[in-house]
């Protein structure tokens, strides 16, 4: 009689973007990967002060796309909210973006 196997945890999966809205018309893939390579990417962020942001509908999105891609219509409007998320937390918003105040 065989044992049932439990199902693997999903692997961690990251991406991660570059955005200069004065050299580029939308973000850019610049890393990618799961498993180990995900840990890394995350854990080079963390070290360098970079926020980082959860989301597993983006993740499977950007995570098709190959590096150096800018990142696909259907994903703007997700990558829009992060980016004005951080820019809101780190009071560094790009020349040209107002600053907004939440109330």
């Amino acid at each position: 009689m065989t044992r049932p196997t439990a199902p693997k945890p999903p692997r961690q999966k990251a991406v991660a973007l570059r955005y200069d809205p004065e050299r580029e018309e939308a973000p850019r893939i610049v890393a990618g990967g799961e498993g180990f390579i995900a840990e890394q990417i995350i854990r080079i962020a963390l070290d360098h002060g970079i926020t980082i942001r959860q989301d597993a509908d983006l993740i499977e999105i950007l995570d098709k796309l190959e590096i150096d891609a800018l990142i696909p219509l259907e994903a703007f409007a997700a990558v829009a909210e992060i980016l004005s998320y951080i820019y809101r937390t780190q009071g560094d918003a790009p020349a040209g973006l107002e600053k907004s105040n939440p109330a």
